[in-house]
């Protein structure tokens, strides 16, 4: 039986594709064809009453991080909000979180998983 095997693309709608696309790569490194490192994907489809991102928004994109101690002192450094939760986000089961906001307001989830 045929099976997806990853994913291809995420595609989403922008006011200045240039700019968010510059912002992608210049903070997260994330460019237009880019190759992430094998790992866990989660594919959840949250209902339509959730409070865990933003209720105008119809998607959020969780981005895997290898430090994410490191990401937050970079992208604060450049002059980005870091959002953390300790207390509900870090957990040895899941591993721990943090959230951005790109300049077109779309919430970004920054994952360490948990140590294997």
């Amino acid at each position: 039986m045929a099976r997806v095997t990853g994913i291809g693309g995420i595609f989403f709608r922008s006011s200045d594709t240039k700019a968010l696309a510059e912002w992608y790569e210049t903070h997260l490194g994330v460019t237009e064809l880019w190759s992430q490192e094998a790992g866990m994907t989660v594919f959840a489809p949250f209902k339509q009453s959730t409070e865990y991102f933003p209720e105008d928004k119809q998607w959020m994109i969780n981005f895997r991080v290898d430090d994410l101690d490191a990401m937050m002192d970079q992208l604060k450094a450049a002059g980005i909000a870091v959002e953390t939760r300790p207390d509900e986000w870090d957990t040895p089961e899941t591993g721990r979180f943090a959230r951005i906001h790109d300049p077109e307001g779309n919430q970004i989830e920054l994952w360490q998983p948990p140590a294997e």
